[in-house]
């Protein structure tokens, strides 16, 4: 006669399998005091595990234990609550990254989505963003996907933002309309009625406060793309996404040693050990530094506030060498 259920035995594994995954090594006595089951059924539950293609493996030692090795596949992982809408988080920024992992992208969140509880499905199908470059800064997973609700639900945001040197500021209340990823960072467009303006906010560096404020009627994002608009503010830009001073010099090197250092510039061939490059900065001072890092003889060909920066610089290096 059977003393444990089937329901009740699959549940142990995958109370099991959660436990294995959770650290590197578990000594027996405390994986069998965790799961309250015998050495014997401890060691039946493995053999199941191995079965269904997990490479749990013996580790020898005065306790015994056991760990979870990588294996030659891929098998069924568990994932909690906030690793769950982590991975969704991932793979929602992923698809629309333009990497090269759109289409893989796409398929394991139809996966994830089969699978997810409906207290979680909910929050992350409505997660929307703009991803104009990767973002690597931590904000945090469920403070992206409330801004991501807010924006779709037309409510306004209430939140505290921090500082670089955490200096306190009033609470904010904006009208959220995207939520882009830019230059390693996740960032809320929004119109700000207290200043009349559009203002952009880091994500990390946000603190919610609850509940929402009121809904509001979406205004269009000037030059109607928030990840253009947010590109152009972080040059310092106010106009459309453009460095507010550009340049045109032709330098002397071969563009192909110029190529990977000039980042969303343009670089052509002007001869065997030339080339011709434009380029733009936050300011003149900022474009001829920039230029002047090759190493190189530069010949500006404009514009003529460029050439001027030039003269001021090498005017301010000829006193800094005591000329």
């Amino acid at each position: 006669m059977p003393t444990t259920s089937a329901p009740a035995a699959s549940g142990r594994l995958l109370a099991l399998l959660s436990l294995l995954q959770a650290r590197r090594d578990w000594p027996g006595p405390v994986l069998r005091e965790r799961l309250g089951v015998s050495e014997r059924t401890l060691r039946r539950d493995v053999d199941r595990l191995r079965e269904l293609g997990y490479p749990v493996r013996a580790v020898r030692g005065p306790d015994g234990g056991y760990r979870l090795d990588a294996g030659s596949r891929l098998p069924p992982l568990l994932f909690d609550d906030e690793q769950a809408v982590a991975l969704a988080v991932a793979l929602r920024a992923a698809v629309v990254s333009g990497a090269a992992v759109g289409e893989a992208a796409v398929r394991a969140l139809a996966t994830l989505g089969q699978v997810l509880p409906a207290r979680l499905r909910g929050r992350v199908e409505g997660f929307e963003a703009t991803v104009v470059a990767r973002a690597d800064a931590p904000a945090d997973p469920q403070v992206l996907l409330a801004i991501s609700a807010a924006v779709r639900a037309r409510e306004e945001l209430r939140f505290d933002h921090g500082t670089p040197d955490d200096q306190p500021r009033p609470p904010r209340q904006v009208q959220p309309h995207a939520l882009v990823a830019r230059a390693g960072r996740w960032y809320l467009v929004a119109w700000d009625p207290g200043r009349g303006d559009w203002r952009a906010f880091r994500a990390d560096r946000i603190r919610l406060r609850t509940p929402n404020g009121p809904r509001f009627v979406p205004r269009e994002v000037p030059g109607g793309d928030a990840g253009a608009w947010l590109s152009a503010r972080l040059r310092g830009s106010a106009g459309p996404d453009a460095w507010p001073c550009r340049g045109e010099v032709l330098l002397d090197l071969p563009a192909a040693e110029v190529v990977p250092f000039v980042g969303d510039g343009t670089v052509e061939p002007a001869g065997e050990d030339r080339c011709r490059v434009r380029l733009g900065s936050w300011s003149w001072t900022g474009l001829a530094a920039s230029l002047a890092r090759f190493d190189a003889d530069v010949e500006v060909v404009g514009p003529p506030e460029l050439r001027d920066v030039f003269a001021t610089l090498a005017a301010r290096a000829a006193r800094a060498a005591g000329g």
